[in-house]
Protein backbone atom coordinates (compact mmCIF):
# COMPACT_ATOMS: atom_id res chain seq x y z
CA UNK A 1 0.00 0.00 0.00
CA UNK A 2 1.15 3.15 -1.09
CA UNK A 3 1.88 6.62 1.33
CA UNK A 4 -0.60 8.27 -0.70
CA UNK A 5 -3.80 5.60 -0.55
CA UNK A 6 -2.75 4.87 3.51
CA UNK A 7 -3.78 8.12 3.88
CA UNK A 8 -6.53 8.29 1.90
CA UNK A 9 -7.69 5.20 3.91
CA UNK A 10 -6.82 6.81 7.64
CA UNK A 11 -9.00 9.91 6.94
CA UNK A 12 -11.43 8.02 5.18
CA UNK A 13 -11.58 6.24 8.89
CA UNK A 14 -11.62 9.38 10.59
CA UNK A 15 -14.74 10.55 8.52
CA UNK A 16 -17.01 7.17 9.35
CA UNK A 17 -15.99 7.53 13.27
CA UNK A 18 -18.70 7.91 15.44
CA UNK A 19 -17.02 10.72 17.19
CA UNK A 20 -15.58 13.85 15.36
CA UNK A 21 -12.60 14.47 14.02
CA UNK A 22 -11.44 17.08 16.64
CA UNK A 23 -12.85 15.82 19.48
CA UNK A 24 -10.69 12.62 18.71
CA UNK A 25 -8.22 14.56 18.23
CA UNK A 26 -8.72 16.44 21.75
CA UNK A 27 -9.47 13.45 23.96
CA UNK A 28 -6.99 10.57 22.69
CA UNK A 29 -4.49 12.14 19.77
CA UNK A 30 -3.26 15.35 22.12
CA UNK A 31 -3.07 13.00 25.67
CA UNK A 32 -1.12 10.49 23.23
CA UNK A 33 1.24 13.45 22.12
CA UNK A 34 1.97 14.69 25.17
CA UNK A 35 3.01 10.97 26.91
CA UNK A 36 5.72 10.53 24.31
CA UNK A 37 7.20 14.03 24.84
CA UNK A 38 6.73 13.59 28.36
CA UNK A 39 8.67 9.82 28.21
CA UNK A 40 11.68 11.92 26.60
CA UNK A 41 11.80 14.99 28.94
CA UNK A 42 11.32 11.90 31.73
CA UNK A 43 14.55 10.28 30.13
CA UNK A 44 16.67 13.50 29.37
CA UNK A 45 15.80 14.93 33.62
CA UNK A 46 16.37 11.71 34.77
CA UNK A 47 19.61 11.15 32.71
CA UNK A 48 18.46 7.39 32.44
CA UNK A 49 20.98 5.24 29.99
CA UNK A 50 20.28 4.24 26.78
CA UNK A 51 19.27 0.34 27.58
CA UNK A 52 16.53 1.98 29.87
CA UNK A 53 15.71 5.11 28.32
CA UNK A 54 15.17 4.17 24.64
CA UNK A 55 12.48 1.40 25.32
CA UNK A 56 10.26 4.28 27.44
CA UNK A 57 10.79 6.44 24.33
CA UNK A 58 9.61 3.81 22.04
CA UNK A 59 6.73 2.98 24.42
CA UNK A 60 5.65 6.90 24.57
CA UNK A 61 6.28 6.55 20.67
CA UNK A 62 4.19 3.51 19.97
CA UNK A 63 0.73 4.85 22.01
CA UNK A 64 0.90 7.93 20.16
CA UNK A 65 0.81 5.86 16.78
CA UNK A 66 -1.61 3.53 17.55
CA UNK A 67 -3.51 6.68 19.02
CA UNK A 68 -3.07 7.72 15.21
CA UNK A 69 -3.68 4.96 13.74
CA UNK A 70 -6.59 3.27 15.99
CA UNK A 71 -9.61 4.52 13.63
CA UNK A 72 -8.02 2.58 10.44
CA UNK A 73 -7.62 -0.40 12.73
CA UNK A 74 -11.02 0.02 14.12
CA UNK A 75 -12.53 0.09 10.46
CA UNK A 76 -10.59 -2.94 8.99
CA UNK A 77 -11.74 -4.92 12.20
CA UNK A 78 -15.58 -3.92 11.37
CA UNK A 79 -14.58 -4.99 7.77
CA UNK A 80 -13.30 -8.57 8.86
CA UNK A 81 -15.93 -8.74 11.07
CA UNK A 82 -18.52 -8.27 7.90
CA UNK A 83 -16.44 -10.59 5.83
CA UNK A 84 -16.47 -13.45 8.13
CA UNK A 85 -20.39 -13.43 9.08
CA UNK A 86 -21.46 -12.75 5.69
CA UNK A 87 -21.95 -16.06 4.72
CA UNK A 88 -24.49 -16.59 7.87
CA UNK A 89 -26.19 -13.33 8.02
CA UNK A 90 -27.11 -13.93 3.96
CA UNK A 91 -28.56 -17.53 4.97
CA UNK A 92 -30.33 -15.76 8.01
CA UNK A 93 -31.92 -13.14 6.02
CA UNK A 94 -32.90 -15.40 3.29
CA UNK A 95 -34.73 -17.56 5.82
CA UNK A 96 -36.65 -14.36 7.02
CA UNK A 97 -37.71 -13.37 3.65
CA UNK A 98 -39.77 -16.55 2.83
CA UNK A 99 -41.42 -15.77 6.20
CA UNK A 100 -44.91 -13.59 6.45
CA UNK A 101 -42.87 -10.91 8.30
CA UNK A 102 -42.93 -7.44 7.32
CA UNK A 103 -39.78 -6.94 5.12
CA UNK A 104 -38.20 -4.42 7.50
CA UNK A 105 -38.78 -6.37 10.51
CA UNK A 106 -36.18 -8.45 8.64
CA UNK A 107 -33.63 -5.90 9.28
CA UNK A 108 -34.84 -5.06 12.97
CA UNK A 109 -34.18 -8.67 13.69
CA UNK A 110 -30.45 -9.40 11.95
CA UNK A 111 -30.08 -5.51 14.28
CA UNK A 112 -31.07 -7.67 17.32
CA UNK A 113 -28.41 -10.83 16.62
CA UNK A 114 -25.40 -9.39 19.00
CA UNK A 115 -22.88 -12.45 17.65
CA UNK A 116 -22.95 -10.44 14.09
CA UNK A 117 -21.42 -7.97 15.43
CA UNK A 118 -20.76 -5.06 13.10
CA UNK A 119 -23.26 -6.28 10.66
CA UNK A 120 -26.02 -6.04 13.24
CA UNK A 121 -24.55 -2.64 13.98
CA UNK A 122 -24.75 -1.91 9.89
CA UNK A 123 -28.59 -3.43 9.88
CA UNK A 124 -29.36 -1.26 13.56
CA UNK A 125 -28.45 2.07 11.28
CA UNK A 126 -30.71 0.61 7.95
CA UNK A 127 -33.68 0.44 10.59
CA UNK A 128 -33.07 3.99 11.62
CA UNK A 129 -33.08 5.61 8.71
CA UNK A 130 -36.47 4.26 8.28
CA UNK A 131 -38.02 4.24 11.73
CA UNK A 132 -36.12 7.66 12.64
CA UNK A 133 -35.68 9.50 8.81
CA UNK A 134 -38.94 8.17 7.15
CA UNK A 135 -36.95 6.94 4.63
CA UNK A 136 -37.60 4.02 1.99
CA UNK A 137 -36.30 0.51 2.39
CA UNK A 138 -34.68 1.00 -0.90
CA UNK A 139 -33.39 4.60 -0.55
CA UNK A 140 -31.97 3.49 2.96
CA UNK A 141 -30.19 0.95 1.86
CA UNK A 142 -28.78 3.25 -0.63
CA UNK A 143 -27.44 5.92 1.83
CA UNK A 144 -26.05 3.11 3.77
CA UNK A 145 -24.42 1.41 0.76
CA UNK A 146 -22.32 4.67 0.93
CA UNK A 147 -21.45 4.98 4.58
CA UNK A 148 -20.10 1.40 5.09
CA UNK A 149 -16.69 0.50 4.95
CA UNK A 150 -16.80 -3.11 4.01
CA UNK A 151 -16.62 -3.24 0.03
CA UNK A 152 -18.77 -6.55 0.44
CA UNK A 153 -21.40 -5.06 2.16
CA UNK A 154 -21.44 -2.02 -0.26
CA UNK A 155 -22.36 -4.54 -3.21
CA UNK A 156 -25.12 -6.54 -1.56
CA UNK A 157 -27.19 -3.38 -0.04
CA UNK A 158 -26.36 -1.63 -3.46
CA UNK A 159 -28.16 -4.58 -5.44
CA UNK A 160 -30.86 -5.10 -2.82
CA UNK A 161 -32.01 -1.41 -3.25
CA UNK A 162 -32.07 -1.57 -6.59
CA UNK A 163 -34.12 -5.26 -6.54
CA UNK A 164 -36.60 -3.84 -3.57
CA UNK A 165 -36.81 -0.26 -5.80
CA UNK A 166 -37.98 -2.46 -8.99
CA UNK A 167 -40.75 -4.04 -7.53
CA UNK A 168 -38.99 -7.53 -6.92
CA UNK A 169 -39.55 -9.90 -3.99
CA UNK A 170 -36.49 -9.79 -1.23
CA UNK A 171 -37.42 -13.40 -1.01
CA UNK A 172 -36.30 -14.19 -4.94
CA UNK A 173 -33.30 -11.68 -5.10
CA UNK A 174 -31.89 -13.39 -2.02
CA UNK A 175 -32.78 -16.89 -3.40
CA UNK A 176 -30.39 -15.97 -6.38
CA UNK A 177 -27.62 -14.50 -4.11
CA UNK A 178 -26.77 -17.74 -2.20
CA UNK A 179 -25.02 -19.34 -5.11
CA UNK A 180 -23.00 -16.24 -5.36
CA UNK A 181 -22.51 -15.28 -1.98
CA UNK A 182 -21.82 -18.67 -0.77
CA UNK A 183 -19.14 -19.37 -3.41
CA UNK A 184 -17.13 -15.74 -2.49
CA UNK A 185 -17.46 -17.17 1.23
CA UNK A 186 -15.85 -20.22 -0.63
CA UNK A 187 -12.71 -18.33 -1.97
CA UNK A 188 -12.37 -16.16 1.45
CA UNK A 189 -11.99 -19.26 3.07
CA UNK A 190 -9.67 -20.99 0.81
CA UNK A 191 -7.57 -17.77 -0.03
CA UNK A 192 -7.09 -17.07 4.00
CA UNK A 193 -6.17 -20.86 4.39
CA UNK A 194 -3.24 -20.54 1.64
CA UNK A 195 -2.26 -17.28 3.47
CA UNK A 196 -2.21 -20.14 6.92
CA UNK A 197 0.42 -21.79 4.31
CA UNK A 198 2.38 -19.10 3.79
CA UNK A 199 2.55 -18.27 7.57
CA UNK A 200 3.27 -21.83 7.86
CA UNK A 201 6.80 -21.48 5.64
CA UNK A 202 7.62 -17.97 7.32
CA UNK A 203 7.50 -19.51 10.73
CA UNK A 204 9.04 -22.48 10.27
CA UNK A 205 12.34 -20.25 8.89
CA UNK A 206 11.87 -17.76 11.87
CA UNK A 207 12.21 -20.44 14.80
CA UNK A 208 14.92 -22.68 12.84
CA UNK A 209 16.94 -18.92 13.03
CA UNK A 210 16.31 -18.30 16.33
CA UNK A 211 16.82 -22.00 17.16
CA UNK A 212 20.21 -21.28 15.82
CA UNK A 213 20.77 -18.34 17.71
CA UNK A 214 19.89 -20.06 20.76
CA UNK A 215 22.55 -22.58 20.18
CA UNK A 216 24.60 -19.31 19.12
CA UNK A 217 23.85 -17.88 22.41
CA UNK A 218 24.74 -21.75 24.54
CA UNK A 219 28.41 -21.85 22.78
CA UNK A 220 29.46 -18.35 22.09
CA UNK A 221 30.49 -17.22 25.54
CA UNK A 222 33.09 -19.70 26.15
CA UNK A 223 34.88 -18.08 23.34
CA UNK A 224 34.03 -14.46 24.61
CA UNK A 225 33.99 -14.91 28.48
CA UNK A 226 30.16 -13.27 28.58
CA UNK A 227 27.65 -14.26 31.12
CA UNK A 228 25.98 -17.52 29.52
CA UNK A 229 22.80 -17.25 31.62
CA UNK A 230 22.17 -14.04 30.58
CA UNK A 231 22.35 -14.43 27.22
CA UNK A 232 20.43 -17.48 27.08
CA UNK A 233 18.18 -16.38 28.78
CA UNK A 234 17.37 -12.96 26.53
CA UNK A 235 17.64 -15.31 23.81
CA UNK A 236 14.62 -17.59 24.96
CA UNK A 237 12.43 -14.43 25.52
CA UNK A 238 12.59 -13.67 21.78
CA UNK A 239 12.19 -17.22 20.95
CA UNK A 240 8.71 -16.61 22.89
CA UNK A 241 7.96 -13.18 21.31
CA UNK A 242 8.40 -14.56 18.04
CA UNK A 243 6.21 -17.51 18.59
CA UNK A 244 3.67 -15.66 20.20
CA UNK A 245 3.30 -13.09 17.51
CA UNK A 246 3.01 -15.74 15.40
CA UNK A 247 0.38 -16.51 17.27
CA UNK A 248 -1.50 -13.90 16.79
CA UNK A 249 -1.12 -13.93 13.05
CA UNK A 250 -2.58 -17.07 12.91
CA UNK A 251 -5.96 -15.73 15.20
CA UNK A 252 -5.68 -13.01 12.95
CA UNK A 253 -5.35 -14.60 9.39
CA UNK A 254 -7.40 -18.17 10.21
CA UNK A 255 -10.61 -18.15 9.28
CA UNK A 256 -13.84 -17.45 11.78
CA UNK A 257 -15.29 -20.35 11.74
CA UNK A 258 -15.71 -21.77 15.37
CA UNK A 259 -16.74 -25.39 16.34
CA UNK A 260 -18.26 -25.36 19.66
CA UNK A 261 -21.45 -23.95 20.76
CA UNK A 262 -20.99 -22.66 24.18
CA UNK A 263 -23.38 -22.68 26.79
CA UNK A 264 -25.13 -24.36 30.05
CA UNK A 265 -26.98 -27.00 29.13
CA UNK A 266 -28.03 -28.28 32.93
CA UNK A 267 -25.52 -30.93 32.83
CA UNK A 268 -26.07 -32.65 29.68
CA UNK A 269 -23.68 -30.97 27.12
CA UNK A 270 -20.58 -32.47 25.90
CA UNK A 271 -18.45 -29.56 28.34
CA UNK A 272 -20.38 -30.87 31.24
CA UNK A 273 -18.75 -33.95 31.04
CA UNK A 274 -15.02 -32.62 30.94
CA UNK A 275 -14.88 -30.62 34.42
CA UNK A 276 -14.14 -34.28 36.17
CA UNK A 277 -11.07 -35.03 33.98
CA UNK A 278 -9.97 -31.47 33.92
CA UNK A 279 -9.60 -31.92 37.94
CA UNK A 280 -8.42 -35.40 38.01
CA UNK A 281 -5.61 -34.21 35.39
CA UNK A 282 -4.41 -31.02 36.89
CA UNK A 283 -4.40 -32.85 40.89
CA UNK A 284 -2.15 -35.85 39.54
CA UNK A 285 0.18 -33.29 37.63
CA UNK A 286 0.66 -30.92 40.87
CA UNK A 287 1.35 -34.32 42.91
CA UNK A 288 3.55 -35.31 40.06
CA UNK A 289 5.32 -32.27 39.95
CA UNK A 290 5.80 -32.01 43.78
CA UNK A 291 7.27 -35.12 43.74
CA UNK A 292 10.07 -34.12 40.75
CA UNK A 293 10.76 -31.00 42.65
CA UNK A 294 11.41 -33.20 45.95
CA UNK A 295 13.65 -35.17 43.95
CA UNK A 296 15.48 -32.90 42.07
CA UNK A 297 16.45 -31.19 45.84
CA UNK A 298 17.67 -34.53 46.85
CA UNK A 299 14.54 -35.89 49.11
CA UNK A 300 13.74 -39.11 46.48
CA UNK A 301 16.87 -40.40 45.97
CA UNK A 302 16.01 -42.98 43.36
CA UNK A 303 14.25 -40.79 40.87
CA UNK A 304 16.98 -38.12 40.77
CA UNK A 305 19.41 -41.08 40.48
CA UNK A 306 18.02 -42.49 37.60
CA UNK A 307 15.83 -40.01 35.51
CA UNK A 308 17.06 -37.83 33.14
CA UNK A 309 16.16 -33.92 33.54
CA UNK A 310 13.89 -33.33 30.53
CA UNK A 311 12.36 -36.80 31.41
CA UNK A 312 11.33 -35.36 35.11
CA UNK A 313 10.01 -32.19 33.66
CA UNK A 314 7.88 -34.04 31.38
CA UNK A 315 6.63 -36.60 33.69
CA UNK A 316 4.24 -33.73 35.62
CA UNK A 317 2.12 -32.50 32.88
CA UNK A 318 1.35 -36.52 31.40
CA UNK A 319 -1.62 -36.42 33.38
CA UNK A 320 -2.96 -33.66 31.24
CA UNK A 321 -3.26 -35.76 28.57
CA UNK A 322 -6.66 -36.95 30.54
CA UNK A 323 -8.77 -33.88 30.03
CA UNK A 324 -7.42 -33.50 26.75
CA UNK A 325 -8.16 -36.62 25.21
CA UNK A 326 -11.65 -36.38 26.41
CA UNK A 327 -12.39 -33.20 24.61
CA UNK A 328 -10.77 -34.69 21.81
CA UNK A 329 -12.76 -37.09 21.45
CA UNK A 330 -16.08 -34.70 22.46
CA UNK A 331 -14.89 -32.83 19.08
CA UNK A 332 -14.54 -35.79 17.06
CA UNK A 333 -18.33 -36.32 18.06
CA UNK A 334 -19.32 -32.70 17.31
CA UNK A 335 -17.58 -32.98 14.34
CA UNK A 336 -20.01 -36.02 12.71
CA UNK A 337 -22.88 -34.40 14.52
CA UNK A 338 -22.11 -31.67 12.06
CA UNK A 339 -21.76 -33.66 9.31
CA UNK A 340 -25.65 -35.28 9.78
CA UNK A 341 -27.19 -32.56 10.70
CA UNK A 342 -28.21 -31.21 6.55
CA UNK A 343 -29.20 -34.51 6.10
CA UNK A 344 -31.75 -34.46 9.15
CA UNK A 345 -32.78 -30.50 8.74
CA UNK A 346 -33.39 -31.22 4.60
CA UNK A 347 -35.81 -34.61 5.60
CA UNK A 348 -37.17 -32.76 8.25
CA UNK A 349 -37.95 -29.71 6.02
CA UNK A 350 -39.59 -32.10 3.34
CA UNK A 351 -41.80 -34.36 5.42
CA UNK A 352 -42.81 -31.31 7.38
CA UNK A 353 -44.04 -29.54 4.16
CA UNK A 354 -45.53 -32.62 2.92
CA UNK A 355 -47.61 -33.59 6.28
CA UNK A 356 -48.51 -30.02 7.06
CA UNK A 357 -48.16 -30.66 10.06
CA UNK A 358 -45.82 -29.51 13.64
CA UNK A 359 -42.01 -30.11 13.57
CA UNK A 360 -42.92 -32.57 17.11
CA UNK A 361 -45.16 -34.79 15.01
CA UNK A 362 -42.82 -35.37 11.76
CA UNK A 363 -39.53 -35.83 14.52
CA UNK A 364 -42.13 -38.74 16.19
CA UNK A 365 -40.82 -40.81 12.71
CA UNK A 366 -37.68 -39.43 12.20
CA UNK A 367 -36.27 -39.85 15.42
CA UNK A 368 -36.03 -43.86 14.36
CA UNK A 369 -34.10 -43.32 11.34
CA UNK A 370 -30.50 -43.57 11.66
CA UNK A 371 -28.45 -40.38 11.58
CA UNK A 372 -25.43 -41.36 13.19
CA UNK A 373 -23.89 -39.75 16.25
CA UNK A 374 -27.32 -37.36 16.11
CA UNK A 375 -29.93 -39.69 16.81
CA UNK A 376 -29.72 -39.28 20.26
CA UNK A 377 -29.75 -35.51 20.34
CA UNK A 378 -32.76 -35.80 17.77
CA UNK A 379 -35.22 -38.35 20.52
CA UNK A 380 -34.40 -35.95 23.22
CA UNK A 381 -35.64 -32.66 21.29
CA UNK A 382 -38.70 -34.57 20.33
CA UNK A 383 -39.17 -35.50 23.91
CA UNK A 384 -39.26 -31.74 24.47
CA UNK A 385 -41.39 -30.63 22.07
CA UNK A 386 -44.21 -33.37 22.51
CA UNK A 387 -44.05 -32.34 26.40
CA UNK A 388 -44.52 -28.94 24.83
CA UNK A 389 -41.66 -27.44 25.98
CA UNK A 390 -41.16 -23.63 24.20
CA UNK A 391 -39.42 -24.50 20.83
CA UNK A 392 -37.02 -22.12 20.75
CA UNK A 393 -36.09 -23.63 23.74
CA UNK A 394 -36.10 -26.98 22.92
CA UNK A 395 -33.84 -26.22 19.73
CA UNK A 396 -31.50 -24.48 22.34
CA UNK A 397 -30.92 -27.32 24.07
CA UNK A 398 -31.03 -29.48 21.19
CA UNK A 399 -28.07 -27.27 19.65
CA UNK A 400 -26.29 -27.14 23.33
CA UNK A 401 -26.30 -30.90 23.67
CA UNK A 402 -24.67 -31.62 20.18
CA UNK A 403 -21.99 -28.92 21.05
CA UNK A 404 -22.18 -27.38 17.28
CA UNK A 405 -22.08 -23.61 16.95
CA UNK A 406 -23.52 -24.42 13.44
CA UNK A 407 -26.16 -26.81 14.54
CA UNK A 408 -27.09 -23.68 16.80
CA UNK A 409 -27.19 -21.07 14.76
CA UNK A 410 -28.76 -22.96 11.70
CA UNK A 411 -31.13 -24.62 13.98
CA UNK A 412 -32.17 -21.36 15.50
CA UNK A 413 -32.83 -19.88 11.56
CA UNK A 414 -35.19 -22.75 10.94
CA UNK A 415 -37.00 -22.58 14.26
CA UNK A 416 -37.79 -19.17 13.58
CA UNK A 417 -38.48 -19.47 10.11
CA UNK A 418 -41.36 -22.10 10.63
CA UNK A 419 -42.67 -20.00 13.60
CA UNK A 420 -43.10 -16.84 10.87
CA UNK A 421 -44.78 -19.04 8.50
CA UNK A 422 -41.33 -20.09 6.00
CA UNK A 423 -41.90 -22.86 3.69
CA UNK A 424 -40.20 -25.65 5.56
CA UNK A 425 -38.89 -27.31 2.70
CA UNK A 426 -37.34 -24.51 1.08
CA UNK A 427 -35.95 -23.44 4.86
CA UNK A 428 -34.67 -26.88 4.83
CA UNK A 429 -32.77 -26.57 1.46
CA UNK A 430 -31.12 -23.25 2.29
CA UNK A 431 -29.57 -24.38 5.33
CA UNK A 432 -28.71 -28.06 4.14
CA UNK A 433 -26.58 -26.45 1.19
CA UNK A 434 -25.22 -24.03 3.25
CA UNK A 435 -24.06 -26.00 5.76
CA UNK A 436 -22.49 -28.59 3.26
CA UNK A 437 -21.21 -25.61 1.69
CA UNK A 438 -19.35 -24.97 5.16
CA UNK A 439 -18.32 -28.15 5.77
CA UNK A 440 -16.33 -28.74 2.79
CA UNK A 441 -14.10 -25.68 3.41
CA UNK A 442 -13.45 -27.42 7.06
CA UNK A 443 -11.99 -30.28 5.51
CA UNK A 444 -9.77 -28.53 3.74
CA UNK A 445 -8.73 -26.48 6.84
CA UNK A 446 -8.23 -29.83 8.63
CA UNK A 447 -6.19 -30.63 6.12
CA UNK A 448 -3.75 -27.77 6.60
CA UNK A 449 -3.96 -28.28 10.46
CA UNK A 450 -2.78 -31.77 9.90
CA UNK A 451 0.33 -30.09 7.98
CA UNK A 452 1.06 -27.59 10.72
CA UNK A 453 1.32 -30.28 13.26
CA UNK A 454 3.80 -31.94 10.77
CA UNK A 455 5.81 -28.86 11.12
CA UNK A 456 5.20 -27.71 14.50
CA UNK A 457 6.67 -31.64 15.62
CA UNK A 458 9.31 -31.36 13.17
CA UNK A 459 10.48 -27.60 14.42
CA UNK A 460 10.17 -29.27 17.60
CA UNK A 461 12.43 -32.58 17.31
CA UNK A 462 14.91 -30.25 15.52
CA UNK A 463 14.94 -27.16 17.53
CA UNK A 464 15.95 -29.49 20.77
CA UNK A 465 18.30 -31.31 18.82
CA UNK A 466 20.25 -28.42 18.25
CA UNK A 467 19.72 -26.65 21.46
CA UNK A 468 21.01 -29.85 23.18
CA UNK A 469 24.10 -30.33 21.01
CA UNK A 470 25.24 -27.00 22.12
CA UNK A 471 25.01 -27.56 25.45
CA UNK A 472 26.91 -31.13 25.35
CA UNK A 473 29.82 -29.12 23.01
CA UNK A 474 30.23 -26.54 25.92
CA UNK A 475 29.79 -29.39 28.66
CA UNK A 476 32.75 -31.63 26.51
CA UNK A 477 34.93 -28.02 26.51
CA UNK A 478 34.34 -28.11 29.78
CA UNK A 479 35.80 -31.42 30.61
CA UNK A 480 38.71 -30.77 28.42
CA UNK A 481 40.04 -27.41 30.11
CA UNK A 482 39.65 -29.07 33.37
CA UNK A 483 41.83 -32.07 32.11
CA UNK A 484 44.47 -29.65 31.76
CA UNK A 485 46.54 -29.74 34.48
CA UNK A 486 49.92 -28.14 33.63
CA UNK A 487 50.42 -24.57 34.28
CA UNK A 488 51.69 -23.50 30.75
CA UNK A 489 48.58 -25.40 29.48
CA UNK A 490 46.19 -24.25 32.15
CA UNK A 491 47.15 -20.99 31.15
CA UNK A 492 46.79 -21.10 27.30
CA UNK A 493 43.39 -22.98 27.55
CA UNK A 494 42.28 -19.91 30.14
CA UNK A 495 43.01 -17.55 27.27
CA UNK A 496 41.23 -19.34 24.76
CA UNK A 497 38.17 -21.10 26.62
CA UNK A 498 36.14 -19.52 29.08
CA UNK A 499 34.62 -22.47 30.96
CA UNK A 500 34.17 -21.10 35.01
CA UNK A 501 31.16 -19.12 33.94
CA UNK A 502 29.03 -21.60 33.09
CA UNK A 503 26.36 -23.40 35.01
CA UNK A 504 25.28 -26.71 33.52
CA UNK A 505 22.34 -27.22 35.28
CA UNK A 506 20.95 -23.95 35.09
CA UNK A 507 21.57 -23.67 31.58
CA UNK A 508 19.88 -26.99 31.35
CA UNK A 509 17.13 -25.67 33.31
CA UNK A 510 16.79 -23.02 30.69
CA UNK A 511 16.48 -25.60 27.87
CA UNK A 512 13.97 -27.89 29.39
CA UNK A 513 12.17 -24.43 30.16
CA UNK A 514 12.37 -23.71 26.18
CA UNK A 515 11.00 -27.09 25.46
CA UNK A 516 8.14 -26.78 27.42
CA UNK A 517 6.82 -23.41 25.98
CA UNK A 518 7.50 -23.86 22.66
CA UNK A 519 5.11 -27.39 23.54
CA UNK A 520 2.55 -24.94 25.36
CA UNK A 521 2.32 -22.09 22.61
CA UNK A 522 2.36 -24.32 19.60
CA UNK A 523 -0.56 -26.18 21.29
CA UNK A 524 -2.60 -23.38 21.10
CA UNK A 525 -1.60 -22.22 17.33
CA UNK A 526 -3.02 -25.58 16.60
CA UNK A 527 -5.99 -25.22 17.88
CA UNK A 528 -6.46 -21.59 16.33
CA UNK A 529 -5.73 -23.04 13.14
CA UNK A 530 -8.74 -25.29 13.50
CA UNK A 531 -10.96 -23.59 16.13
CA UNK A 532 -11.06 -26.31 18.46
CA UNK A 533 -11.63 -25.81 22.34
CA UNK A 534 -8.08 -25.13 23.85
CA UNK A 535 -8.57 -28.06 26.67
CA UNK A 536 -8.01 -30.44 23.43
CA UNK A 537 -4.86 -28.26 22.54
CA UNK A 538 -3.53 -30.19 26.10
CA UNK A 539 -2.99 -33.47 23.20
CA UNK A 540 -0.19 -31.55 21.32
CA UNK A 541 1.35 -29.98 24.64
CA UNK A 542 1.53 -33.45 26.23
CA UNK A 543 3.13 -34.54 23.32
CA UNK A 544 5.18 -32.05 21.99
CA UNK A 545 7.00 -31.73 25.65
CA UNK A 546 7.52 -35.34 25.49
CA UNK A 547 8.86 -35.08 22.18
CA UNK A 548 11.76 -32.48 23.74
CA UNK A 549 12.26 -34.50 26.16
CA UNK A 550 13.00 -37.28 24.81
CA UNK A 551 15.03 -35.83 22.01
CA UNK A 552 17.27 -34.27 24.41
CA UNK A 553 18.12 -37.55 26.46
CA UNK A 554 18.69 -39.35 22.90
CA UNK A 555 20.95 -36.54 21.69
CA UNK A 556 23.12 -36.35 24.76
CA UNK A 557 23.60 -40.05 24.49
CA UNK A 558 23.85 -39.84 21.44
CA UNK A 559 26.98 -37.41 21.67
CA UNK A 560 28.29 -38.72 24.97
CA UNK A 561 28.80 -42.20 22.94
CA UNK A 562 29.96 -40.39 19.83
CA UNK A 563 32.47 -38.71 21.51
CA UNK A 564 33.62 -41.50 23.90
CA UNK A 565 34.72 -43.55 20.74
Amino acid sequence: MSARSLLESLNMAYANMDMSASRYLLLIIAPAFAFFVGSGVAVLVLGLSLMVGLPVVMLGLLAMVVAIIYPKLAQDRKRKQIRQRFHLFLTHITVLSMTNINRVEIFRTLAEEDEYDALAEEMGHLVAMVDTWNQSLDDACRLRAKQTTSPLLTDFLERLAYTVGGGQRISDFLMDEQDTIIQQFVTRYEADLAKLDVMKELYMSMMLSVAFILVFAIVLPILIGTNPTLLIGGTIVMFSIVQVAFIYAIHVISPYDPLWYIEETEGTGPLNRIPRAMAIGIGCSIVLGIVMIAAMLGYVPPIADRAPLPIMAAIPVTPLLLPGWRMRQEEQKVKVRDGEFPSFIRALGAVESVKQTSTGSVLESLRRKDFGALTDNIDALYKRLNMRIDDIRSWRLFAAETGSYLIQKFGDMYVVGRQMGGDPKVLGQVISENQNEVLKVREQRQQATMTLIGVLYGITASAVFSFFVGLEVVEIMMDITSEMNLGEQSDIAGSILNTEQYNIRTIEFLLILTIIINAGLSAVMIRLTDRGHMISALVHFVFLTWLGAVVAVVTQYVVNVVISV
